[in-house]
């Protein structure tokens, strides 16, 4: 590991150029040819059904797959010799994930606008949605639990989980676990955009969903772009690709503690990306130190090391600066290692997700603290949100005028439809208060 490179840079030595550089997401694979591919695939699923997708299975995942939808018989017997202590820290995230998903419950709200003119905003959940989970490397419960406990809060009549087998056609225990324990009512053995083709044009085991959730590689994260777009397909939650994670670090913080963090995204895959943004030219060198140590120890040394070669050591001048390049990166996890962390609340407002103060480690995030980790990236937390409760609903309004209600709103009704040149409009109004019933 000693020929592991990772550069400390002063801010204000860099270009404006160099720096929007040392800004810039690690390269996404050649659009054009992502979208091609992933539009061939999309395109099979929706005229072929079950049949390309257990096509796809073959190629990529199970050479030996006949099917596709897993029994609750198979599942219970996946499960049955689970150790208890996966089961129980299962159990505890379920259980902190509910309890702030629960408090999140939308209210219906009534109000009368005018007088005799009452309007209504309802909230009803989504019949139908599929929750995607990577696969590959990593098995993840945890994002099982971060999709599957708000569609089982929100009361999602049918949830349907797909996620990619290993070569002998299995998923993990645990993560059967966390499904069952969510009340998932359909499992799915597929993976890749095929997957969410599969979600939203429906196959033959498994009716087609309202929306798809959860993160997945480039593949994925396309799919569901392309089946949003389509009047065929179904919504999708929010643009989830890589990994990353910022710090922001002062004299105060433990350079440990601030490696330790930035290796937990580096190691997620070799397209993740982290950053430190700290005053302190002793704590930068401290962390790099750090880090060198701490990933030549990691099982997926090789992983995070290839993320660290796309990240940044960063020294700023003051924390005003450090604010203002963190509101510019806007990154997906923000932790906050300053003496003052919560003071600085008000300023960071850009991220998907903000962890704060020195025992508060993203991965805390991640698994048990409770908020959802399926979190927007690539810049995208300037205008999306984290995943929560409400995305699991639809919201609709009701308005309802008495004849003297539409009366008194009868003259801004029907000048505005002047204005517009919309007779039809007007006289929908005129018809109602100009004859008695």
């Amino acid at each position: 590991m000693s020929e592991l490179q990772i550069p400390i840079e002063q801010w204000q030595s860099l270009s404006e150029a160099e720096q929007a550089q040392r800004l810039a997401r690690p390269g996404r694979t050649q659009a054009e040819s992502l979208r091609d591919k992933v539009s061939v695939i999309l395109s099979d699923v929706r005229d072929n059904g079950e049949r390309a997708v257990l096509n796809y299975t073959r190629q990529f995942d199970n050479s030996e797959a006949t099917s596709l939808r897993m029994s609750s018989e198979q599942v219970d017997a996946a499960i049955a010799g689970l150790d208890d202590k996966i089961k129980r820290a299962i159990d505890t995230a379920y259980q902190t994930i509910y309890r702030f998903h629960e408090a999140q419950r939308p209210q219906n709200l009534s109000i009368e606008t005018a007088p005799g003119v009452q309007c209504e905003l309802r909230y009803a959940p989504l019949d139908a949605v599929g929750l995607y989970v990577p696969g590959g490397s990593a098995t993840l419960p945890s994002t099982a639990l971060m999709l599957g406990v708000p569609a089982q809060i929100a009361g999602c009549q049918r949830v349907v989980m797909v996620s990619p087998p290993n070569k002998q056609g299995e998923l993990p225990a645990a993560l059967l676990y966390a499904a069952k324990r969510c009340g998932v009512t359909d499992i799915l053995l597929c993976g890749g955009a095929q997957a969410i083709g599969a979600l939203a044009y429906g196959i033959e085991s498994s009716p087609a969903v309202g929306k798809v959730f959860g993160p997945g590689n480039s593949f994925v994260t396309e799919a569901k772009q392309q089946v949003s777009q389509n009047d065929s397909g179904c919504a999708m939650d929010l643009p989830a690709g890589p990994s990353e994670l910022l710090v922001i670090a002062d004299d105060s913080a433990n350079p440990a503690y601030v490696a330790a963090d930035l290796l937990s995204q580096a190691e997620h895959g070799p397209d993740s990306q982290v950053i430190l943004l700290t005053t302190s030219m002793t704590v930068a060198e401290n962390v790099r130190q750090e880090l060198i140590a701490q990933c030549a120890q990691l099982s997926r040394a090789d992983i995070a090391e290839q993320a660290l070669q796309a990240s940044r050591l960063l020294v700023v001048a003051d924390m005003d600066e450090v604010i203002a390049i963190s509101e510019t990166y806007a990154p997906e996890h923000l932790s906050i290692q300053t003496d003052n962390a919560r003071e600085l609340l008000p300023k960071l407002t850009r991220a998907g997700s903000v962890f704060v103060g020195h025992y508060t480690p993203e991965s805390g995030g991640d698994y048990a603290t409770g908020t959802n980790h399926v979190l927007p990236t690539y810049g995208y937390a300037r205008n999306y949100s984290s995943l929560g409760l409400v995305d699991f609903y639809r919201r609709y309004t009701v308005q309802e005028a008495s004849q003297d209600g539409l009366r008194q709103l009868a003259e801004a009704i029907t000048t505005l439809a002047e204005v517009e040149g919309l007779d039809a409009h007007k006289r929908a109004v005129t018809i109602r208060t100009e004859n008695k019933p």
